[in-house]
């Protein structure tokens, strides 16, 4: 199992940036997948998720309205696209694998969960810095 993400980068309070997540060494349309970031002196928190389809998406409070998560089946690719940033969302941004397969629908803590250690495999972390 491998997870390549890219796409960070440096800009301005109030701009944008997409990320991508390549996924391979897996079947990747059976997996959710999540977003999630880690700042500098701070722990890993949770970003993003998007069921299997791409059906389901869930948001952290900080970044609903801004952050969209989406997913190209086809291309075994998740997407973060981030707009209106700011200084706050400087972090390193890390794409993650949902442990159980085929979790894939609901809403409830267990099918949409957000808690770290229910991904198994991770990518390498981008990073995305926001000046003011």
């Amino acid at each position: 199992v491998q997870l390549q993400a890219s796409g960070g980068g440096l800009v301005q309070a109030g701009g944008s940036l997409k990320l991508s997540c390549a996924a391979s060494g897996f079947t990747f349309s059976t997996y959710s997948m999540g977003w999630f970031r880690q700042a500098p002196g701070k722990e890993r928190e949770f970003v993003a998720r998007i069921s299997c389809t791409g059906g389901s998406t869930r948001y952290a409070d900080s970044v609903k309205g801004r952050f969209t998560i989406s997913r190209d089946n086809a291309r075994n690719t998740v997407y973060l696209q981030m707009s209106s940033l700011k200084p706050e969302d400087t972090a390193l941004y890390f794409c993650a694998r949902d442990r159980v397969q085929a979790r894939c629908g609901g809403t409830s803590a267990y099918t949409a969960t957000t808690a770290t250690n229910d991904y198994d495999y991770w990518g390498q972390g981008t990073q995305v810095t926001v000046s003011s």
